[in-house]
């Protein structure tokens, strides 16, 4: 009858045990489920983040001017820093909100926050004094746009929940950022090329020059110029 107990004892006892280890385990597998959960919601924001997020807006870099000669931004006064200018456009369909939007050069120095709102087809200026006058109030470095004139890469970025994002960026060289020289979008392509009308390139660098003005604060324009003639003129070419 005693070795009845003892049995029944111990078997009720390996019962417990073996209950103990099946729930700690459960328990394990509870936690490595729920870490793999985390990492898999980190992983998705990651991607979320890393996919291209201003491909819904239409807010993108217009034109770019980094080597001023003259009083680009109409204070009356020449000063190189304060006339630097760039301009934003909105190539969308719908009015789209600047908040949060930022600019900065190479080394990813912001160097102007936007504010308000674009219009469809409307651009944006901002020159170097407008730059200089909203670091003061941001509390930080004053250095304008800070446009390398021998090339430098202009970023557009976007603030996107907790994360800066870039929308994107356009690289120019010393042909681009010489004197009184643009690089900006053209036609419904928005192909860029060089607005050197103010002061001509004759080389055989890339990109050539279209001999057209740049156009700041309007959307880019380079209408090819036509020449008059008669219709005599034109039966003597093909004599």
């Amino acid at each position: 009858m005693v070795r009845s107990w003892a049995i029944a004892l111990w078997v009720l006892v390996l019962a417990v045990a073996i209950a103990v280890v099946a729930g700690m385990v459960r328990r394990e597998a509870g936690v490595t489920r729920a870490e793999a959960g985390v990492r898999h919601a980190e992983d998705g924001a990651i991607h979320e983040t890393a996919a291209a997020p201003g491909a819904a807006t239409g807010i993108e870099l217009s034109e770019i001017l980094a080597g001023p000669a003259r009083d680009w931004d109409g204070d009356g006064a020449f000063v190189a820093r304060q006339d630097e200018w760039l301009e934003i456009r909105n190539g969308g369909a719908s009015v789209e909100a600047l908040v949060g939007y930022l600019v900065s050069d190479a080394d990813s120095t912001i160097r102007y926050a936007f504010t308000g709102s674009l219009a469809p087809g409307s651009v944006l200026l901002v020159t170097g004094r407008m730059a200089e006058d909203w670091q003061r109030a941001a509390s930080r470095t004053v250095s304008g746009l800070s446009l390398n004139n021998a090339g430098d890469t202009v970023r557009l970025f976007r603030i996107e929940g907790a994360d800066t994002v870039e929308v994107e960026s356009k690289t120019y060289n010393s042909i681009e950022g010489a004197t009184d020289r643009s690089t900006g979008r053209l036609g419904p392509a928005g192909t860029w090329v060089l607005f050197d009308g103010l002061n001509r390139y004759t080389g055989s660098g890339t990109p050539a020059g279209t001999g057209c003005n740049p156009t700041p604060g309007v959307m880019n324009d380079c209408s090819t110029a036509t020449e008059s003639t008669t219709w005599g003129k034109i039966k003597l070419r093909f004599r």
